[in-house]
């Protein structure tokens, strides 16, 4: 599989911008939700670790992008879902696209109800489901 995290810091780099100047990489990075996907096409991987790390941009620290200022992150977070669901868009796949909302939805929840734990799960399930083809 292709690394789709450096491939995600790389188009970042090449877009220039602000997010450009805040791509980190630090070596290897887990990538399990990509890998999930893998099976549905080389473009799969990117365009989900892409809408992972815009999640991660809001609820955590990023494996890519690491602005230092908070409103950036928050920026930067709903640049790279846009950038995601828009690459799946591009490909027709809608049922994935109005999946993917769901588990971004889904995990704003959990945030809001203060269980950040439950989607780590989320994530899991949603990205096996999105593999899988369901």
């Amino acid at each position: 599989m292709i690394d789709a995290l450096h491939q995600l810091a790389d188009e970042l780099r090449e877009e220039g911008g602000l997010l450009a100047n805040t791509v980190r990489e630090d070596g290897a990075q887990p990538q399990p939700h990509g890998e999930a996907v893998a099976a549905r096409g080389a473009t799969y991987p990117l365009l989900v670790e892409a809408i992972r790390e815009g999640y991660l941009q809001h609820y955590a620290s990023g494996r890519v992008v690491r602005p230092e200022d908070p409103d950036l992150a928050l920026l930067a977070g709903d640049r790279l879902y846009a950038l995601g669901l828009e690459r799946l868009a591009a490909l027709g796949d809608l049922a994935a696209v109005g999946r993917l909302a769901d588990l971004i939805s889904l995990s704003a929840q959990v945030h809001a109800e203060g269980e950040p734990a439950r989607a780590d799960a989320i994530w899991d399930a949603g990205a096996a489901a999105l593999g899988d083809g369901r």
